[in-house]
């Protein structure tokens, strides 16, 4: 990726952030969250498998704002030091 990719990605990753869609999103993620967390629930072993990976991507979804700042810090620092 381009250093002027990376900027754009940022630039519209940090756009997406402000909405207020993403936050009632983000909400609704937690809200899920908290209900496929319940292991009384699940079935089987299957059904716990499937919720795990239900929970690591909600994770993924509910971090992609730190990560993507994290990154954005990360990239400015890396262009800093050219």
């Amino acid at each position: 990726m381009t250093e002027q990719e990376l900027e754009l990605y940022f630039r519209q990753m940090n756009d997406l952030f402000k909405t207020r869609g993403w936050q009632t999103f983000i909400d609704d993620l937690k809200i899920n969250s908290e209900n496929i967390d319940s292991v009384e629930s699940a079935k089987d072993n299957n059904d716990l498998y499937f919720r795990k990976g239900q929970l690591n991507i909600i994770g993924a979804i509910l971090n992609l704002e730190e990560t993507t700042r994290f990154g954005q810090e990360e990239s400015q620092r890396s262009h800093d030091d050219v």
